[in-house]
């Protein structure tokens, strides 16, 4: 179990490191469009639509490295206070029985939803805009995959807690 742990845990953090690239990549890409508008008063659709690309992926693929680092938005006022064990049971249940489960429905939708954009050859609505607008599609079904490891790295890291609080218990 151990092995398996460090081995997601790795994806996941190389998923981390991924979205760190993508952010710099946006930041340099809004510097361009910005100097490039305000100062030579030139505007490139395919450089601001592939702003909300690169945003779109570094949200959809951090949503796993979140889940995996356990710093997604919760009602610590409750949970802070509770034992260990307790919050295993909690986090299992909700990765389980709530966040697998939409997990699995979006990823089961967006499949369709991004063959049908490659199908069609969709692009870009704007003149001079980009065109394969399945790659962006594409990120929705892939942020599903690395979700569902990421729910798998906590799931099994919850169960090493209940393991590591049931021991003590035992040698007593």
């Amino acid at each position: 179990m151990n092995t398996m742990l460090k081995i997601v845990g790795k994806i996941l953090d190389a998923l981390g490191n991924f979205c760190s690239l993508l952010m710099v990549l946006m930041i340099l890409n809004v510097f361009y469009d910005v100097v490039m508008r305000y100062f030579f008063n030139d505007v490139s659709i395919a450089m601001q639509e592939l702003e909300w690309h690169l945003f779109a992926a570094m949200f959809m693929f951090g949503i796993a490295y979140t889940l995996k680092e356990d710093a997604h938005v919760r009602v610590d006022i409750f949970y802070d206070n509770m034992q260990a064990r307790n919050k295993a049971f909690i986090n299992i249940f909700g990765s389980l029985f709530l966040a697998l489960p939409i997990t699995l429905l979006i990823l089961y939708y967006s499949w369709d939803y991004t063959f049908d954009a490659y199908e069609m050859g969709e692009g870009s609505g704007d003149p001079g805009g980009l065109p394969h607008r399945w790659i962006v599609r594409s990120v929705i079904p892939l942020s599903s995959v690395f979700l569902m490891l990421a729910i798998f790295h906590v799931v099994l890291s919850q169960i090493q807690v209940l393991i590591a609080a049931k021991k003590p218990t035992e040698e007593q």
